[in-house]
């Protein structure tokens, strides 16, 4: 693998930037609302560059990992700041930059404490550059705790609580504990992700022991055999660990809570970004290090992913809140990023790489859009709202281009990632993963474009008079994310290049050559 030494230590720039901002934010913008904006706009700017910087000068002959850095921690221990990225985290590197800066865009508006919003939402994004970017299971570790506990904070305080009626015989039970409410949502999340990580824990720590190497290091835990016993649970812990971030059924209930009670920058970077290490840490470190166990799961990888294609589908059909509809169609859009990676094929695991950083895009588009949307109607519920796309023609645009690319038009990013998906789910030994799969896209087109129809382009609703479109910066975030979209959809070789050098050695260890 290609680890050679970088003068410049651009991951660690990228990673850790973010987090000086958030503590310029802390200790030199208090009450300055406009200087709190443009230091995350600086440090997550120029975060953003280097990360297209490093995506371009990628070197696809050499391939491995790259930009590599390395500096002991506690030797005694076998933990080092080790970072390196290859094709596959190259990508969700580029992914977090993008989501990132729109989602400081979005949140232009934030008025109620703002300087901790940005602080948080900065130190946040810091942990999911540290998991897309480390090499030592450890380190890695640490950053995914950082990554999810700021969501408590974030959602908690400048979440916002919706209309959960109580119904059937387990109304009392909605009532008392708070069902849609902030609170509710933001506690059942950290306690879902918290219970995933002690899953993940014990797989590394059940790794680091069985080696023998006295080192955290992924590079040389890939290099170690493992019992294929051994192998068998470890995945399924780090399958279960991973995959509740990941929205997998019937785990994902903290999913559509959290999307939903979140204010708009953090749903964005939920579903665009932190469903994404989820995935992430079963096809690197799941798949990655252990190649048998995976071989031998991945009929139950395959067939719970199938289960989240539908029934995410089904239940985004059943929402009338805005919010909750795309909350549940990020568990569908999940399930192909899952059953892509269960194929064992080139295409499927290209087109599941390829689908997690096309979903992060759209669904980060749609939570701008849902957020722009509230702002300005202070309603989600569909049925009230109508011939929104007269008052709010740019909106209705971008939403409508979101919708095309959810249900797998042609030109957009969603048709090439389900296309490959699709693709190496009929070259797979389970063909029929394919029925659901195709379901669950036809289900797609069904609530996305009523859901666009009833609120941009049906008849006006007398409930909403003066609406406006966005305005100022918030046209960065809707501008940027759409282009990506359609840029990725219309060329995405610059995608699947980087990808198809980190995926075809990983499918050699797992099937051979």
């Amino acid at each position: 693998m290609a680890v050679g030494p970088l003068t410049l230590p651009i991951l660690s720039v990228i990673t850790w930037l973010p987090f000086v901002g958030a503590l310029l934010i802390m200790f030199t913008a208090r009450h300055r609302p406009r200087a709190v904006r443009w230091i995350a706009v600086v440090t997550t700017g120029i975060s953003t560059l280097l990360s297209i910087y490093a995506y371009a000068t990628y070197n696809h002959e050499a391939a491995g990992f790259q930009f590599y850095e390395k500096v002991p921690l506690v030797p005694p221990l076998g933990i080092s700041y080790e970072l390196g990225v290859d094709g596959i985290s190259l990508l969700m590197v580029l992914l977090t930059s993008i989501i990132i800066s729109a989602g400081v865009f979005a949140s232009w508006t934030v008025a109620v404490r703002s300087q901790e919003f940005y602080a948080l939402l900065l130190a946040l994004v810091t942990g999911v550059y540290g998991v897309f970017a480390s090499l030592d299971l450890f380190v890695l570790f640490l950053f995914y705790e950082l990554a999810v506990l700021p969501m408590y904070l974030l959602i908690g305080i400048w979440g916002s609580t919706g209309d959960v009626r109580p119904r059937g015989i387990f109304a009392w039970a909605y009532r008392e504990t708070g069902v849609g409410t902030k609170e509710y949502a933001a506690m059942k999340l950290t306690l879902y992700l918290l219970f995933g990580s002690a899953f993940i824990l014990v797989g590394i720590f059940a790794l680091y022991v069985s080696a023998g190497a006295a080192s955290f290091s992924f590079l040389e835990l890939e290099a170690a055999v493992f019992p294929l016993g051994l192998q068998r649970w470890v995945f399924l812990a780090f399958y279960v660990g991973f995959g509740i971030l990941a929205g997998i059924w019937p785990l994902h209930t903290w999913s559509p809570d959290g999307h939903a009670s979140a204010p708009t920058a953090v749903s964005m970077l939920h579903a665009g970004v932190l469903m994404k290490l989820g995935a992430y840490g079963v096809v690197r470190v799941g798949m990655g290090l252990l190649p048998e166990g995976a071989a031998d799961l991945v009929w139950l990888v395959g067939g719970i992913a199938c289960i989240n294609i539908v029934y995410g589908a089904l239940s985004a059909m059943a929402q009338t809140d805005l919010k909750y509809v795309i909350a549940y169609s990020s568990v569908s859009h999940m399930g192909i990023v899952m059953l892509g990676a269960a194929t064992l094929t080139e295409a499927g695991l290209n087109g599941s790489v390829f689908q997690m950083f096309a979903h992060g895009v759209m669904t980060g588009l749609f939570f701008a859009l849902v957020g722009l949307v509230y702002e300005k109607a202070h309603s989600r519920e569909i049925g009230k709202m109508g011939g929104f796309g007269n008052a709010m023609p740019g909106i209705a645009t971008a939403f409508t281009i979101g919708s095309l690319s959810s249900l797998g038009l042609p030109a957009t990013a969603g048709f090439v990632a389900e296309l490959l998906t699709f693709l190496g789910t009929w070259r797979s030994g389970h063909r029929w993963w394919l029925f659901p799969a195709v379901a669950g896209t036809f289900l797609t087109a069904i609530y996305v474009l009523r859901v666009a129809k009833q609120i941009f382009w049906g008849p006006p609703s007398p409930q909403f008079q003066h609406l406006e479109d966005a305005r100022g910066p918030e046209w960065v975030a809707l501008v940027v994310l759409v282009l990506v979209l359609v840029l990725f959809g219309m060329a995405p070789g610059l995608a699947i290049a980087p990808v198809d050098t980190a995926t075809v050695p990983l499918l050699a260890r797992i099937v051979g050559p």
